[in-house]
C-alpha cells in the first residue's frame, strides 16, 4: 500500500517537476497557466493530464497538432517514483526518508535545466539550502552544525577545485552555479557524506568523459555540465552509504 501511494505520489510530482524543468529556466511561472502544448498552446483536459498513463494514450503526441511530445517527459514521470521508492526502501517512512525525498526532487529539475541550458539557477539552489538546512537541523537538532559543516565541504571543495582550475588552466573549469548546486546539497548531509558524493561525481564524470574520448564524443576542450554528475554523485551517497563504505573497506583496504 505504502509503495503504490508512493509510486503515484511520485509520478505526480514528476509531472510538476516538468513544468519546472521547460518554465523556470524560460522565467515563466510555474503556477499559472495550466499544463499546454508549447507548440499549439492546446490547454491539456483533466484526462491528458494523468502521469505516465496519457502520455501512453496520447502516444506521445498532443491530442491538437499532433506534434510529438519529448520521451524525457515519461521518463521523468517515471524516475521521480521510482527514485523515491529506492529512499523508502533504503530507510522506511522517517524523516531522512522525508528529507532525501525533497533533495532528490531538486536533484532531478537541476539536473535536466543543466543539460538543457547549461544553468544551475539560484531559484533552486539557494532555496534549496534553506530547506536542506532546516530539514537536517529539524530531524537531529544535537548535531545543528554537521549540515552547516556539510553546506561548507559541498561548496568550498568545489570553489576550492575552481580556483585551482582557474589557476593551473587559466580558463573557468566550474561555474558559480556547480559551486553553489554542492552547497544546497552539502545542506542536506553531513561532511562525510559530502565526501562520498563528490569523490563519486568525480569518478563518475571521469569515466564519461574517458569514454566519450575513446569514441570520439568528446574532444580534449569540449565542455560538459557537472551539475549532472553532481546529482548522480549525491543520490549515491544517500541511498547506498552504507554499502559504499562496506565495499571500500572489504575490497579496496583489503
Amino acid at each position: 500500500m505504502e509503495l503504490t501511494f508512493i509510486f503515484i505520489l511520485g509520478a505526480i510530482l514528476g509531472s510538476f517537476l516538468n513544468v519546472v524543468i521547460y518554465r523556470l529556466p524560460r522565467q515563466e511561472s510555474i503556477i499559472a497557466p495550466g499544463s499546454h502544448c508549447p507548440y499549439c498552446s492546446h490547454k491539456l483536459r483533466p484526462w491528458e493530464n494523468i502521469p505516465i498513463l496519457s502520455y501512453l494514450l496520447l502516444r506521445g503526441k498532443c491530442s491538437r497538432c499532433k506534434h510529438p511530445i519529448g520521451l524525457r517527459y515519461l521518463l521523468i514521470e517515471v524516475i521521480t517514483p521510482v527514485l523515491l521508492i529506492s529512499l523508502y526502501l533504503y530507510s522506511g517512512l522517517s524523516w531522512d526518508f522525508f528529507k532525501n525525498s525533497v533533495l532528490v526532487l531538486l536533484l532531478i529539475p537541476a539536473t535536466f535545466i543543466d543539460l538543457d541550458h547549461r544553468l544551475i539557477l539560484n531559484k533552486i539552489t539557494l532555496p534549496g539550502m534553506f530547506l536542506g538546512l532546516g530539514l537536517s537541523i529539524a530531524g537531529d537538532p544535537a548535531h545543528f552544525l554537521q549540515p552547516l559543516l556539510g553546506l561548507l565541504a559541498g561548496g568550498g571543495s568545489l570553489w576550492l577545485i575552481a580556483l585551482l582550475g582557474q589557476l593551473i588552466y587559466k580558463q573557468e573549469s566550474m561555474g558559480g552555479g556547480d559551486i553553489k548546486f554542492g552547497a544546497m546539497i552539502g545542506a542536506f548531509m553531513t561532511p562525510q557524506s559530502v565526501g562520498i558524493s563528490l569523490f563519486l561525481a568525480f569518478f563518475i564524470a571521469a569515466i564519461f568523459v574517458l569514454l566519450g574520448m575513446l569514441l570520439g564524443k568528446i574532444k580534449q576542450r569540449s565542455t560538459i555540465p557537472f551539475g549532472p554528475f553532481i546529482a548522480l554523485g549525491a543520490f549515491a551517497a544517500i541511498n547506498f552509504q552504507s554499502q559504499l563504505i562496506h565495499f571500500y573497506l572489504n575490497w579496496v583496504l583489503h
